[in-house]
């Protein structure tokens, strides 16, 4: 198919504008953001250039959204980039694995997968939060014996003894060496990405619209929302 060279210039626009911003919304940027909603060609050259860069390109609501694949570390992070950013000097892929975990708890804790949307409150205090962690990972390393564990690709007792091994500091220490603060340095990342509001002095955690979004229309229908609840009780599929 033959594409206008007005309608490809503008879907470089979008998807450049896509890079720099990773949404678009109506309210900031009206003219774009018609040109991609009232304009088939213009949409299919855009999500093209999404799945070129190894990215999908996904409209929830009024906002369209870059979205990078799993493995895309340009832009999106490595598995090492995450490991130095949320866990503490040193870490290891168990501490790795405790981080993706307590973002997991985070998401469950928030939304319940059920009605027109799936978002069940409207925010949750840390201290809330660490209590759900342990309480999900010696649920899970307590009914799963290692060879279990090791079948379901979940290991609770490896991350168990990761979260354990950090220190508790009432004080409210920073440290990535303490629960405290390896739970303040994954919320900051959180909302460095626009995904949670986190108000520190009052240890409170909000949702964004952004991840309001993304969990109403995309990763979150019924199936997943099964499969999680059964990591977390650390039972498997069957």
């Amino acid at each position: 198919m033959a594409y206008e060279i007005d309608t490809i210039r503008t879907s470089q626009e979008i998807f450049y504008y896509l890079l720099i911003h990773h949404e678009l919304k109506e309210e900031e940027e009206g003219r774009l953001y018609r040109a991609y909603t009232e304009q088939e060609e213009v949409q299919n050259l855009v999500k093209s250039q999404g799945e070129a860069a190894d990215s999908v390109i996904e409209r929830y609501g009024n906002v369209i959204y870059l979205i990078p694949k799993e493995e895309n570390d340009v832009l999106g992070f490595s598995k090492g980039q995450l490991k130095q950013m949320l866990c503490r000097s040193g870490a290891t892929d168990k501490d790795y694995y405790l981080s993706q975990f307590a973002i997991l708890t985070l998401l469950v804790e928030f939304y319940d997968g059920q009605g027109s949307s799936s978002k069940a409150r409207e925010y949750i205090r840390t201290g809330e939060l660490m209590n759900s962690i342990s309480t999900h990972l010696k649920e899970g390393a307590g009914q799963m014996d290692e060879e279990a564990q090791e079948h379901s690709g979940i290991a609770f007792s490896d991350m168990l003894q990761a979260y354990e091994a950090l220190k508790s500091d009432e004080k409210g220490s920073r440290a990535k060496t303490t629960k405290e603060g390896f739970l303040h340095n994954i919320l900051i990342f959180l909302e460095k990405q626009g995904l949670v509001e986190y108000v520190a002095p009052d240890e409170m955690i909000k949702t964004t619209k952004k991840l309001d979004n993304f969990m109403d229309w995309n990763l979150l229908n019924q199936n997943n929302y099964e499969r999680v609840q059964k990591i977390l009780r650390g039972t498997k599929d069957e």
